[in-house]
């Protein structure tokens, strides 16, 4: 955690060269869902590769950009693209700019993810607000030495994702008449997908959908102190007894689909905040 403050003194006063911006709202887009950049008016762009410390997407269909600007008439920074623990990053690359968001003032973060649905209820297509998670990813961001500034050794998880976000953007949905639901999220660490009889596990222990990241990212955030929305995007079905083979065309065409609600949800959200 020490070696985090190093980094941010280099990280930080590059940001500044490109922009002063001060955020209170941070954006992370998920796999198939970086069209709410459309949404933004944008002041600065600055890839990935510009910024020290920084990880590089790996990944199809994450741009790598950390982009500023204003959406809803609120000042936000977006990640468009994240870094999930299958590339081979730590925890601690995966969710430092998470940390960067903190530092430059963010209080609110907004985070997005592709799913595959295992409550039967589910339907590929659907939104999911995110209640709880389980993690599955066998390790945790704030593995290691503590820094006090950062946040608390043990952080209490009892309520990971806001209440009042999950209210908000309930109503926010209602009102637009868009389909929503509401579950658990686990995380494993794939790059592969699910047996059978993983899925058969996931469902039994609690879970509703499944995916490979957020949770870094959402631990990282409370553990600094700010409120999280997660919205996960059902991209596939996953019953173990009518299961078929997953495509990542098929993933991502169903989260492009999907992703005009998602924009207007999180983006009326932003405005009402």
């Amino acid at each position: 955690m020490k070696n985090i403050h190093q980094q941010l003194t280099e990280t930080l006063p590059c940001i500044r060269q490109h922009t002063d911006s001060t955020p209170n709202i941070g954006i992370i887009l998920g796999t198939g869902l970086g069209g709410l950049v459309k949404e933004i008016d944008i002041e600065t762009t600055i890839d990935y590769t510009d910024l020290p410390h920084f990880p590089v997407s790996t990944v199809e269909s994450h741009a790598g950009k950390l982009i500023f600007g204003t959406l809803g008439g609120k000042n936000i920074v977006a990640m468009q693209g994240r870094f999930h623990f299958y590339e081979g990053y730590s925890m601690k690359q995966i969710t430092y700019p998470v940390r960067v968001m903190k530092a430059l003032g963010v209080e609110t973060i907004l985070i997005s993810n592709a799913c595959g649905g295992m409550n039967p209820q589910y339907r590929a297509g659907d939104l999911m607000i995110m209640q709880d998670h389980i993690n599955l990813l066998g390790d945790n961001p704030l593995i290691g030495a503590n820094g006090d500034e950062l946040g608390p050794r043990f952080p209490d998880m009892s309520e990971p994702y806001s209440n009042e976000l999950i209210a908000l953007a309930e109503q926010v949905a209602l009102e637009k008449g868009i389909k929503i639901q509401k579950g658990v999220y686990v995380a494993v660490s794939g790059p592969n997908l699910e047996t059978r009889a993983e899925y058969r596990f996931l469902r039994t222990i609690g879970a509703d959908v499944v995916g490979m990241s957020t949770i870094p990212e959402c631990i990282a955030a409370v553990h600094a102190g700010m409120k999280v929305l997660g919205m996960s995007v059902v991209t596939d079905e996953c019953f173990p007894e009518a299961l078929k083979p997953a495509k990542i065309e098929d993933i991502i065409a169903t989260a492009n689909k999907v992703e005009p609600d998602l924009t207007y949800i999180m983006k009326t959200v932003v405005e009402k905040l």
